[in-house]
Formats: structure tokens, sequence, C-alpha cells
């Protein structure tokens, strides 16, 4: 029996890449449920879905049937063994749901590192020139705010501080070469294959007290929600800057509202909010702050690569047994029993 895959809930940019990496080896079926109720029960025994072995999950089918949490997880056929989620941040799944049915998790690094470094970039580059609060005046008609230049910085020379060199993390010390700046990081160990231009600091507060610039690029997980609380904000030299293109809850919001308004943080660049679409009005009342509305992927390039590795991590279940972009849960050693 040819192995069926649900694409939940669509595919934008790769439907070529759909035919010519299943072709004869899988069916695909997509996902038409309007609701997680009604998801669920064609999930069940006779149900469309009841006999698919992998699933194709980007956020936007939580519009319909929510996040992958336990209860959808624990609904799932088990004929299921693989869900490639489409994106490097994997939240929206429960992996320990997944481990505890025997599922493997598949995430898509890479594909996302140089729109979400770029977008880091230029986060950095309007927080320490100032250009959002300078755009929004000359649209105003009010041409550039006055003292302005008391309030901004160049970048050469500025320190850069990463917490989390990762794929990103690292795409983002590239970017900012150039200009030059010093590039320090703070990771769960010293990151082997790094450039000789990333200073690893083991103490994290002893590399913050350093920083000119905060960027963060570590995943959400249980142990990094409110992460950068009070206490890392207040090892930031006075003035400092953040910028987050990871996940709002990394940082404690009260915490950096706070520092905002005792003028510890001079600015923040946010593209990633705690309760997304949401945003907290009291950030609005900053006009020196840069906000995107989560754009870090936001381009049909990134997103086509997205789509089509999320695909080749399923094509290479099928085919190998395994897909190369197991989540890190998985890698630590608490992937279930490869019989099952």
């Amino acid at each position: 029996m040819t192995p069926r895959i649900l694409i939940c809930e669509q595919i934008i940019w790769a439907h070529d890449d759909v035919k010519n990496l299943f072709g004869d080896i899988a069916d695909i079926i997509y996902m038409d449920s309007p609701t997680r109720s009604e998801f669920l029960k064609e999930c069940s025994p006779g149900g469309k879905y009841f006999d698919i072995v992998g699933i194709y999950r980007e956020n936007g089918s939580s519009d319909k049937i929510g996040v992958f949490d336990r209860e959808l997880i624990n609904g799932l056929p088990p004929s299921v063994k693989w869900i490639a989620h489409n994106g490097a941040g994997y939240d929206p799944v429960d992996v320990h749901a997944c481990i505890a049915r025997g599922i493997y998790l598949s995430n898509t690094p890479g594909a996302v590192d140089d729109a979400t470094a770029t977008t880091a970039l230029y986060l950095l580059i309007s927080t320490l020139r100032q250009y959002s609060i300078a755009e929004r005046s000359l649209r105003a008609l009010r041409w550039k705010p006055s003292g302005l230049s008391t309030k901004t910085h160049d970048l050469t020379g500025r320190t850069v501080a990463i917490l989390g060199l990762g794929g990103i993390g690292l795409r983002f010390a590239e970017l900012i070469q150039p200009f030059p700046m010093r590039v320090i990081y703070h990771s769960r160990r010293k990151v082997i294959d790094a450039p000789a231009y990333c200073e690893y600091f083991e103490n994290v507060e002893e590399m913050l007290a350093q920083a000119d610039v905060l960027s963060i690029h570590v995943p959400l997980r249980a142990e990094t929600v409110g992460l950068v609380g009070e206490k890392m904000i207040r090892a930031l030299k006075p003035g400092a800057i953040i910028i987050n293109t990871a996940r709002g809850r990394v940082i404690d919001e009260d915490a950096m509202i706070k520092a905002l308004e005792d003028g510890h943080l001079s600015s923040v660049g946010l593209d990633v909010f705690p309760n997304e679409p949401e945003v907290n009005p009291r950030l609005l009342e900053f006009p020196q702050i840069t906000l995107l509305p989560h754009m870090g992927t936001e381009n049909q390039d990134s997103q086509r690569k997205m789509e089509v590795r999320a695909l080749i991590n399923l094509r290479d279940y099928l085919v190998d047994g395994m897909g190369r972009d197991l989540v890190i849960e998985f890698k630590n050693g608490q992937k279930r029993d490869a019989s099952l």
C-alpha cells in the first residue's frame, strides 16, 4: 500500500517540488477540516486521515485546528511516524507528546538563517541610528526629531553580544563584520567551528557587561521562557540595546519595559512578541524603539526554502527511514526506540 502524507494546511511556493519529491512513493492529501474537532474526527478509524504516516505542518494550520499540543498529538492516527514542521522554531508542536507517541519531529534549520539574520541586522541599524523614529517623523511632515544625534551611534566599533550562536546567530555575526563590530557570544557550550572573530564567554553576565547590543537567538523551550529577565537586563551596560528575532516569551517583557522606562535600556528592536499578534500597548509609548510584525522569514525565497526543506524531511523518512532535521530533543538521546 502506498503511504499517505497529509499536508496541513497548504503549500504556497513549492507545488512542483511536492510532485518531484514524492512522485510514485506517496499519496499526498490536503487537510480540509475547518475545525479541530473535525480534524480529530477524520483521524479516527474510518476517517480520511486515519492511515497517514507523515504530516507536513505549517503555522497557518493553527487558524483552523490550533497548535499541535498534547491533545492533538494524542488524537493522531497510530500510523503517524513523522511530523515535518515548517519553521526553525517548533514551539507550536509538543515535542514531548511526540516522543511519548513514538513520532519523530523535524524542523527547518538553515532555511531561515539568512532572512532572520537580515531582520536582526535591520533592527540593529535602526535602533543604533534611530531610523524608525526618523522615518515616522518625516512621514508626519516634521522632518527629523530635534536632538536625534545625541541619542544615536554609529555601528563601527560597537560590541554585539549574541545569546545563542546557532545558525541564525552565526549568520548575523557574519553580516555585521563589514562595519566592523566586535562579536562576543554565549551558548550552552563553545561552538567548535565558530569563526575566530566570535569571542566565547562561558559566563553570560561577564559577556553582558561588555555589550552595547544584545541580540537574542535562542529557541523557545520551557527553560528559556523569561530567560532574558531582570538579572540579565541589568547586567547590560547602561544605555544598551536588546534585539529579539527569536521568540517573544524568551524576554521578561515587564522587566524590559521597566528598563526602558528608567533608561537602563536606550532602545529595543523587536520582531517577536509574547502574545502575537497582540502587542503590549505599553511598548507603543517608546518612540525610540523599533517594532516589526514578525517579519523574520516574510519573503518568498525563504518561505519556499522552508517548504522544500520540510518536505525533504518527509521524503527522506519514507525512503531512508530517517530525516536529517530531527529537533534537538531527539538528538539529545530522548528519541523513541527505533523498533517502534
